[in-house]
């Protein structure tokens, strides 16, 4: 690039021969395309769409409203008609070279889309960026006025609105994407070439899915410079790995904590690298720590089920972790799905009698499920059919169409930049740890999908009549054992709000709530030292979501030594520190184990 008289950067001159040489690798990187394509197995539309009777039930509300009120219909059309002309009217005055008068940056000031300067002051790129803007709106004012439609039916038509809008901005299509253009004549179309070369490795690499890579997988390798704390796999079985941390304490408490991972993910997220480790921060402490590692499962586990999760995970878990330790009880913890899958099973030993737990610790676990949040466009019977059936064909539901749901929740961050910077720019995707983790999917066993989607999500049977599991009908109220939760502000997958209404049905009469800043993993691995996001307090528990905050301490830092604080007069004494294993559970390998090194099958 280079710099004219007036400031404005223009493109250097285009050497047309390296051009065309490389347009020429194009052809060869299309022949690979089309191969690849031809393997795609088609997946079912309706994992990725409404049913068809959302979209007829809004636009015959729509236009029963026409009908009946015509002004307000076309009061809306004749603003977005004022607004579709001006917008040419700027363009013109701009192309005329009179001034465009103020700031043309507007609604999409913050917006990183449109960070590129020629955005605001290129005419062609600055209508095609007003007129997208002024048709997002349209569009989103329309459903907003949409009305006698069920509640629930109007945020699922925003949600896939909202998702058309974001798939049809202009940085997404090459001709109209100022950065991808800028790149190709700076590169003399290398950066194109290397762009279509990621996307064939990408739908290599997915048997024809589009999975779009979110970091270099190149740069980690288990166990290697990620999930790196010592330990040892002291037992397994066919559904989970126990791994025991090597102690940094020549004393530990008596009282050892279990932690369980959600088997959505792979359990490094609490031991990315060493610095932000919650598995080492807690054996600094001095506590001896176990953490179940889950198996990524195949066609093999379609019959595995929640009770066989309760049964051959945490009950089996705590109870090899007792012997080893020659403790009657345990301190357990449970993350999103196995949080809530903790409070079933603590629910299940007070019913059977059962004291192995002596408190428990929820980190963003949902409990009631009667507010379904930004899940509500996806948490419906027909969705769920489609769901059914995907997992009867394969026994699992495929990690990569559980990664898509989450990532459309936040398309442009997760979605559309990353194949902007991938496909359009040629770029390598970065070496981020946590990209890292969150590309590294898990399947999961069509049994329990099926119970925790419409046991727990669609009929909220843990709060409301009973989950029926093991022979017996379990209830949040039964979940008696001294607690602390542990929620996150933004958290989008398990809101803190929702969080809250659960624990307060829950039966303890010791409760602590807690609510962190940011979101569902940086809410969590929030380690002390890096002094980031700070957290809330408030021991009122008697009163709603709102009341509870209005009325809570704010704390700077980490809620990490608050919860140590917590659990340390619940851990006993201090004994010598442990090896990990016994006579009866000699070491089977080092963590971080086996089973978290296995791919998901797509």
């Amino acid at each position: 690039m280079t710099t004219s008289e007036d400031g404005a950067t223009v493109p250097a001159a285009v050497n047309l021969e390296k051009l065309k040489e490389n347009m020429a690798r194009v052809e060869e990187l299309s022949r690979r395309l089309i191969e690849v394509m031809s393997r795609k197995t088609s997946l079912n539309p309706a994992l990725t769409a409404p049913d068809h009777e959302v979209l007829a039930k809004a636009a015959m509300a729509f236009w029963t409203q026409a009908m009946q009120n015509p002004a307000r219909l076309m009061e809306q059309q004749v603003e977005y008609w004022s607004r579709s002309v001006l917008n040419f009217a700027e363009a013109q005055r701009a192309l005329t070279g009179l001034d465009r008068g103020e700031d043309e940056e507007g609604e999409s000031r913050g917006d990183r889309r449109f960070s590129n300067p020629l955005w605001n002051t290129n005419p062609y790129f600055n209508l095609i960026k007003q007129q997208y803007l002024t048709n997002a709106e349209a569009l989103q004012r329309a459903v907003d006025s949409v009305e006698d439609m069920d509640e629930k039916e109007k945020r699922r038509l925003s949600h896939f609105t909202r998702q058309i809008i974001d798939m049809m901005a202009p940085t997404n299509f090459l001709p109209t994407n100022p950065d991808a253009l800028q790149k190709a004549l700076e590169t003399d179309g290398e950066s194109l070439v290397r762009g279509l070369e990621n996307l064939v490795a990408d739908l290599e690499a997915n048997d024809g899915e589009l999975v779009v890579r979110l970091a270099d997988e190149s740069a980690f390798e288990i166990g290697g410079n990620i999930a790196t704390a010592p330990g040892e796999v002291v037992f397994r079985n066919r559904l989970m790995e126990l791994i025991q941390y090597a102690p940094t304490t020549e004393t530990v408490y008596r009282t050892p904590i279990v932690l369980f991972p959600p088997w959505i993910n792979k359990f490094y997220i609490l031991d990315l690298k060493a610095q932000n480790s919650l598995v080492r921060w807690i054996v600094d402490q001095g506590y001896t720590l176990f953490v179940v590692s889950w198996v990524n499962p195949d066609a093999s586990f379609a019959d595995v089920g929640m009770e066989d999760y309760v049964e051959e995970g945490f009950l089996t878990a705590i109870a090899e972790a007792k012997k080893i330790c020659g403790v009657r009880q345990v301190n357990a913890v449970g993350y999103c799905i196995a949080g809530t899958t903790l409070a079933l099973t603590l629910a299940l030993l007070k019913q059977r009698g059962d004291r192995s737990v002596k408190s428990a610790t929820f980190f963003t676990a949902l409990t009631d499920f009667s507010d379904q949040g930004l899940f509500t466009p996806f948490l419906h019977e027909d969705f769920v059919d489609e769901i059914e059936k995907e997992v009867k064909e394969h026994g699992v539901l495929r990690s990569f169409i559980m990664a898509r749901t989450m990532s459309y929740l936040r398309a442009n961050d997760l979605v559309y930049l990353p194949a902007i910077r991938s496909y359009m720019l040629g770029e390598t995707p970065p070496a981020f740890d946590l990209l890292y983790w969150n590309g590294d999917g898990t399947n999961l066993p069509a049994r329990m999908v099926m119970q925790y989607l419409r046991g727990l999500c669609l009929r909220n049977e843990f709060v409301t009549d009973g989950f029926e599991l093991m022979g017996h009908r379990l209830h949040v109220r039964d979940v008696s054992v001294p607690l602390m939760a542990i929620t996150c502000e933004s958290d989008h997958i398990a809101p803190w709000k929702d969080c809250y209404r659960g624990v307060q049905m829950m039966g303890a009469k010791d409760k602590t709530f807690v609510v962190s800043e940011s979101g569902h993993i940086a809410g969590v691995v929030n380690p002390p030292s890096k002094k980031k996001y700070g957290h809330y307090t408030n021991d009122d528990l008697g009163q709603d979501a709102e009341g509870w905050m209005a009325g809570a301490t704010y704390h700077q830092g980490s809620w990490w030594p608050r919860w140590e604080a917590w659990l340390r007069p619940r851990s006993g004494k201090k004994v010598p520190a442990r090896k990990p294993g016994d006579s009866t559970h000699p070491p089977l390998c080092p963590a971080p184990g086996t089973y978290v090194k296995a791919r998901a099958s797509r």
